[in-house]
């Protein structure tokens, strides 16, 4: 397989994992509460989807996964924003 393939074969790959990440309107809630207020603890997160931290935290990893948030590890919480790089 050429390179220009293969790097074709990762882009689609790339696309791919965003994509499935997207197809959730939890997820695409979550997307839209971290773009009108940024830098979001999990609890308070949780509060506001009306979420268990347990499910909130399992779209969280996928959302992680696509690099569409960044995640910023304060002690013992976890707060997230979006990953503008990537969104734009």
């Amino acid at each position: 397989m050429c390179s220009a393939t293969a790097d074709l074969q990762d882009t689609f790959k790339h696309y791919e994992k965003t994509f499935k990440a997207l197809a959730d309107e939890k997820r695409l809630q979550l997307l839209n509460l971290l773009a009108s207020s940024p830098n979001n603890c999990v609890c308070d997160l949780a509060e506001e989807m009306g979420m268990a931290q347990s499910k909130l935290s399992y779209h969280l990893k996928i959302l992680l996964q696509a690099n569409l948030i960044i995640q910023d590890k304060r002690g013992t919480w976890s707060y997230y924003s979006l990953n503008h790089q990537e969104i734009i």
